[in-house]
């Protein structure tokens, strides 16, 4: 979190997959609801490299999903990353390694620390992807959100151990 005027501004974090419309908007859903049991000061959004779905909401199977573990993310709406998202956010963290590539090709080089896979802050870090559930079975969904769960926590476990 940043410190303006002795004022702490909230850590902002970007969310990103292709579209926009499956993993993105799971992750920012999943990480509101762990920043709210947490009780911290970041603030999430999501974005997608393509713009496929923009303006569209979230998958229905991301949403029936998440439902069924208390969170709602119908009103969000994908849109696709801009460049000025790089300075806006603290950290934009790819769902996948090609998101990650894309991510980087677009980003000024002076603010690439900042742009991870999510993956990045478990453990002992593999470059691991979060699936895209898109095509598959509807059991995909039920995974994609597990991953993101556990992602999420190792994520703002690291945030708060390195504030």
């Amino acid at each position: 979190m940043t410190v303006k005027n002795n004022i702490r501004s909230p850590l902002r974090v970007l969310v990103v997959c292709l579209g926009n419309i499956c993993r993105s908007p799971a992750a920012q859903g999943i990480l509101e609801a762990d920043i709210s049991a947490r009780g911290l000061n970041i603030c999430v959004d999501s974005a997608g490299t393509a713009a496929y779905h923009q303006g569209n909401p979230p998958d229905k199977r991301s949403v029936n999903e998440l439902a069924l573990r208390g969170i709602d993310i119908q009103a969000l709406r994908a849109r696709q990353v801009q460049s000025a998202d790089f300075e806006s956010f603290d950290w934009v963290l790819a769902m996948d390694k090609s998101n990650l590539s894309n991510l980087l090709s677009l980003c000024p080089t002076s603010l690439k620390g900042k742009v991870r896979l999510f993956s990045d802050f478990i453990e002992n870090p593999v470059n691991e992807d979060v699936d895209d559930p898109y095509y598959g079975a509807v059991n995909g969904f039920a995974h994609m959100a597990d991953h993101l769960a556990s992602l999420s926590q190792q994520f703002l476990d690291y945030i708060e151990s390195n504030p």
